[in-house]
């Protein structure tokens, strides 16, 4: 029996393997996307009801608006043309601006997007803006969320059905949910990106931008301000996200890739 049970789960886990767009990068996601879907809709509403959403009459919530429909509109295109259409398939695009100081942004699965008003005065415009929420988005799009969720959910259940575990144990799932995406969660504890998916979400993301018509220099642009940022206070978009020389360094070499993707909007 123990043997049959181990068998279940090695198969499980080879039919639960993706790939990444465009890096082709092989990856875990054992979580049904249905359920992800569901827990992600209501942590989302949880997170606005307890937060102060600047209204869309502002022109800094009417920026985010324009950004990221724009990215949206472009990666949903690309996506669909290059067959990976079942990534955004059920993604119904939200973007808001949250009053926070926090420097941050994230991006749930559903294409539901939130900017921190905190990360605005290193952004400082449009460019800048694309640079965040490309980079937040191919999170999502590299469901890098979902990659860390199911490795943590695996090791929690060990030798346990994973249906089972997450069935039974609805309490650690969310938990391992809100660790993952880290939208607010007042466990103390986030699961770091890794710096493979890290450096993935850099690459894409330049990608993402110069597909909407944004000029991908400016990621080195932002990205030495925020490594410059703070006075010692790392921001919390930095806190898991490390910005160093290598980063930058891979951003330059991957710019002349992207820049065949921009075609600058008039």
């Amino acid at each position: 029996m123990k043997r049959i049970i181990t068998w279940t789960i090695v198969l499980w886990i080879i039919s639960g393997c993706s790939r990444v767009p465009i890096t082709g990068r092989s990856q875990l996601h054992l979580v049904p996307e249905s359920q992800l879907d569901q827990m992600a809709l209501t942590e989302y509403h949880s997170f606005l009801s307890q937060n102060k959403v600047v209204p869309s009459t502002s022109t800094q919530a009417q920026m985010v608006q324009r950004v990221g429909q724009r990215l949206a509109q472009a990666i949903t295109q690309y996506l669909t043309q290059h067959g990976y259409a079942d990534r955004v398939a059920n993604y119904h695009w939200e973007f808001h601006l949250v009053e926070s100081k926090e420097a941050n942004a994230w991006c749930m699965p559903g294409g539901k997007v939130v900017v921190y008003t905190g990360i605005l005065p290193y952004t400082k415009d449009e460019n800048g803006l694309a640079v965040v929420m490309g980079h937040e988005i191919a999170h999502a799009i590299a469901q890098h969320g979902a990659e860390r969720m199911s490795e943590q959910l695996l090791q929690q259940a060990g030798g346990e059905a994973l249906a089972i575990f997450m069935n039974e144990k609805p309490q650690a799932t969310r938990d391992a949910f809100l660790q993952a995406y880290d939208i607010g969660s007042t466990l103390g504890v986030v699961l770091p990106h890794s710096r493979k998916q890290e450096s993935e979400a850099d690459h894409l993301g330049l990608i993402f931008m110069a597909l909407a018509g944004y000029d991908p220099h400016a990621a080195l642009d932002f990205w030495q301000r925020m490594s410059q940022a703070g006075n010692g206070q790392i921001p919390v978009f930095l806190s898991d996200h490390p910005s160093d020389a290598q980063r930058i360094a891979d951003i330059r070499k991957w710019i002349p890739e992207a820049m065949k993707y921009y075609h600058p909007q008039g």
